[in-house]
């Protein structure tokens, strides 16, 4: 399991190349804007079609990082579904899939704007969720300390081995983390859009994600 350490709030936590935030000493995995359902949407609402996999891609993934680390309570930070319609018109193998992954863990669903309210799905619906000196909601909000959110989808641009890379990055500093989007075909805004620029403190880190997670001073400038 490959992941940058670091602490954050008084607790010790590694961002993990997937995108899923690690919190081992509570044995809680932390994941963000998964957009369960995407393309049954976007095929509803007459768009550009997408290739109908990506639920499975990312619940797959989310199995993967769950069987890695072990975690025993999950939080997803919102919009864990692209809307309410698209949640209902999960199939059935992968309702039933949720339902496995959820099996023996605190499962906690924090709303998000795009999934509002309760979801049949087990586990518990929440605006916001607690933890010690940490909270986890969907969208951050000014003024906050020990806060962990979503909805961004943060990316990064930097030049590496003499190419540009762009990926999904956490972006952390003394006040805050925003995670990435964890959900396959979920688009990203660049760390240095003014809204992250006046969330995020002026030493603020972006750590890239990917098989080698990559640490940077977060770009407040377009990428090379």
């Amino acid at each position: 399991m490959t992941g940058y350490q670091f602490t954050f709030a008084g607790h010790s936590l590694m961002a993990l190349g997937s995108g899923a935030l690690f919190l081992p000493d509570h044995h809680l995995l932390c994941v963000s804007d998964l957009h369960l359902g995407k393309s049954e949407r976007r095929a509803r609402q007459g768009a550009a079609p997408l290739p109908p996999y990506e639920t499975r891609d990312t619940l797959s993934r989310l199995e993967a990082d769950l069987t890695a680390t072990e975690a025993t309570t999950v939080i997803c930070l919102g919009d864990s579904f692209d809307d309410r319609a698209a949640a209902e018109a999960l199939q059935e193998n992968e309702k039933l899939w949720v339902k496995t992954l959820q099996a023996g863990r605190r499962w906690v669903w924090i709303e998000g704007n795009h999934d509002p309210g309760p979801l049949d799905l087990g586990g518990m619906h929440l605006a916001e969720f607690t933890l010690a000196s940490l909270t986890f909601r969907h969208i951050a909000q000014a003024d906050q300390t020990g806060e962990i959110s979503g909805h961004y989808h943060p990316k990064v641009s930097v030049r590496a081995r003499g190419q540009t890379v762009t990926r999904p990055a956490f972006l952390i500093d003394s006040d805050r983390i925003i995670l990435p989007a964890y959900g396959t075909y979920t688009g990203g805004l660049s760390s240095h859009s003014s809204v992250l620029s006046d969330l995020m403190r002026h030493k603020a880190l972006a750590v890239l994600t990917g098989s080698q997670p990559l640490p940077v001073p977060m770009p407040r400038q377009p990428g090379p």
